[in-house]
């Protein structure tokens, strides 16, 4: 297994995992914290929109069944990228988009991504998506981990009415739901 690691933030984390959680190759799929300056944040530390750090997950993969490109395929169909403030019902720089790579394959493939992504005519707006390096990855709190699983009820109101599930379908077509 030629195990690697890719994180991207698309805000909300719940929201996040699933599509990635149920493709063959992925090993696992954490929730947690990014890009901020504040060791170990907390759920609440991060909301409060002190830390600099985005809701991400991270996850790990083998690159022999499933590439990084595949990885990021997903990832756009998960979020708005052209928003820079949040996604969907969840606002600020906790919420933001961004992938981390890991390496300089990654960014190169991310900067790739991104560019045909803008040069598809798709959207009408800039795609906002940073592409930055990954710094420290802390896991949230175990309730936030496989949300969709512990809580399938309310992962599908939430997904309904933040309003990502309707700008997928309408970008996207039922893709992940």
């Amino acid at each position: 297994m030629a195990k690697q690691y890719a994180t991207f933030a698309g805000g909300c984390f719940w929201c996040m995992v699933k599509p990635f959680d149920e493709t063959p190759g992925i090993e696992s799929v954490l929730s947690g914290y990014t890009g901020g300056h504040v060791v170990n944040p907390t759920y609440e530390q991060v909301c409060s929109e002190t830390t600099g750090h985005a809701e991400a997950v991270q996850i790990v993969y083998d690159d022999d069944l499933y590439s990084y490109e595949q990885l990021l395929s997903i990832y756009w169909t998960l979020i708005d990228p052209t928003d820079a403030g949040g996604q969907f019902y969840d606002r600020g720089e906790s919420y933001t988009t961004a992938i981390y790579y890991h390496n300089e394959e990654q960014r190169q493939l991310a900067e790739r991504s991104k560019a045909d992504l803008e040069a598809s005519g798709k959207f009408d707006k800039p795609i906002m998506v940073k592409i930055l390096p990954a710094s420290t990855f802390y896991p949230a709190e175990d309730y936030h981990q496989y949300y969709y699983k512990k809580n399938p009820m309310h992962y599908e109101r939430y997904s309904v009415g933040s309003g990502r599930r309707a700008y997928q379908e309408h970008h996207w077509g039922n893709k992940h739901e």
